[in-house]
């Protein structure tokens, strides 16, 4: 195993994924796992989730060669103010988090210097929390981004390693343009979801039956991104605000001429802007990112 002993700090989609995944390459390590909730170490035990679940961030981290912050970004910075003086010296810390700048602000100032800091970020999800929403697949040919810094090349490559073993493509990233490009693909879009199901809710003049009965529309697949995890996409906006505002701009830029050309009924330039989405649409199905399967191809998981 690329690392003898891994802690999981979060016990929710990513890090239940994480740990089945490691058990489906092989990697016969020990893996402990914490989180803050009881209730949540309670069911991580019941369902065999990591070798050794621990009630303290003193404990979870002990001997660790590799720590894994997968909590809510808001709180990674307080995580590591705890557990700095009991890591491992040449120990590597990451996270999971989809912001970057933030995180590594809130983190890095905490760590010794005899530890090594890895950002991460697996682009992989679904609407789904908690440590029984995780499984071995979810990382299968999505792309985990490494944002190194300056971090030793050594443990740096170690770390792609070791998500490419989960199954994940690995890419180098730097900071800036971390925050940008997930403000493109996936704040973004969440934040229009939320917004899109909201203004659903708020028109009277349709029945919730009305919402329920056709929402195997489009609405539907906004109504899965709007499930996601409220304290984890809160988080994701506060700490992403200069890269999230700007995309938004540049949103309501594109949607103010779209409502121009409807207004004037300008139908070829809906005609041409629907026709280059939609390409980008098939470049996506090419490159192995989705399905055009009726259910995208997603596994289905309990409620």
């Amino acid at each position: 195993m690329s690392y003898p002993r891994v802690a999981l700090i979060g016990l929710g989609l990513i890090a239940s994924s994480m740990f089945w995944a490691m058990r489906r390459a092989g990697m016969q390590g020990h893996v402990a796992g914490y989180a803050r909730s009881a209730e949540t170490r309670e069911t991580a035990r019941r369902i065999g989730l990591c070798d050794s679940i621990c009630d303290s961030l003193e404990e979870v981290v002990k001997d660790a060669d590799l720590v894994v912050l997968a909590t809510p970004v808001g709180v990674m910075g307080r995580v590591a103010e705890t557990i700095a003086p009991h890591l491992k010296p040449g120990a590597t810390v990451t996270d999971v988090g989809s912001v970057k700048k933030a995180v590594i602000e809130a983190v890095g100032p905490h760590l010794p210097e005899s530890v090594h800091f890895v950002p991460a970020h697996p682009m992989a999800g679904t609407e789904h929390s908690g440590p029984e929403a995780g499984f071995a697949q979810l990382f299968d040919n999505r792309w985990c981004l490494i944002v190194p810094e300056s971090a030793d090349e050594a443990a740096v490559a170690r770390l792609e390693a070791f998500w490419r073993a989960l199954g994940a493509n690995t890419e180098r990233m730097d900071v800036e343009h971390h925050d940008l490009v997930c403000a493109v693909v996936s704040h973004i879009p969440h934040l229009i979801a939320y917004t899109m199901v909201g203004v659903a809710d708020d028109l009277r003049r349709v029945s919730d039956q009305e919402v329920i009965k056709f929402s195997a529309a489009g609405f539907r697949d906004f109504t899965r991104i709007a499930a996601s995890d409220p304290t984890m996409w809160r988080d994701v906006f506060l700490t992403n605000k200069e890269a999230t505002l700007e995309i938004l701009g540049r949103f309501t830029e594109e949607l103010f001429a779209l409502q121009r050309a409807i207004r004037t009924g300008d139908g070829e330039t809906l005609f041409d802007y629907f026709t280059h989405t939609r390409e980008i649409r098939r470049g996506i199905l090419q490159a192995g990112q989705d399905t055009d399967a009726p259910d995208f191809g997603r596994i289905k998981t309990e409620t």
